[in-house]
């Protein structure tokens, strides 16, 4: 029964050599990394996420791919992100940072090719004490 929740996780081969082994790696990793990337953009306040995502930040629980969702197919990703803004930011100029850094950590980090990085503001977070 173990071994079926392992199954269905979606997973991904980027290294198969028959004298050492293969390399896999799961969908919710290249997930953490793109989240992780798009955190570090200087304008991005945080990752939006729906309410179950929500509920678990509340509860004190991290959730590293909160606001991401990633198609892999044949080696290609296409990630979906929501992101809350900080006030005071070029929106377009944002995106443009937020698409160029996961791209290059999930291609650096994986090999896996990025063909879209789709983004998706949900808010703008205003400052405290303005």
């Amino acid at each position: 029964m173990t071994e079926n929740k392992k199954d269905m996780r979606d997973t991904y081969t980027i290294y198969d050599d028959q004298t050492i082994g293969k390399v896999q790696i799961a969908d919710e990793v290249v997930a953490i990394i793109a989240g992780l990337a798009a955190t570090e953009v200087e304008g991005v306040a945080s990752m939006a996420g729906n309410i179950t995502n929500e509920l678990v930040g509340k509860l004190g629980m991290k959730n590293l791919s909160k606001g991401v969702k990633v198609d892999v197919l044949e080696n290609v990703v296409c990630v979906n992100l929501n992101l809350n803004l900080e006030y005071g930011y070029s929106i377009p100029e944002t995106c443009k940072k937020v698409q160029e850094k996961v791209k290059t950590a999930i291609e650096n980090m994986t090999g896996l090719e990025v063909s879209d990085v789709n983004i998706s503001i949900a808010s703008v977070a205003l400052e405290e004490g303005k």
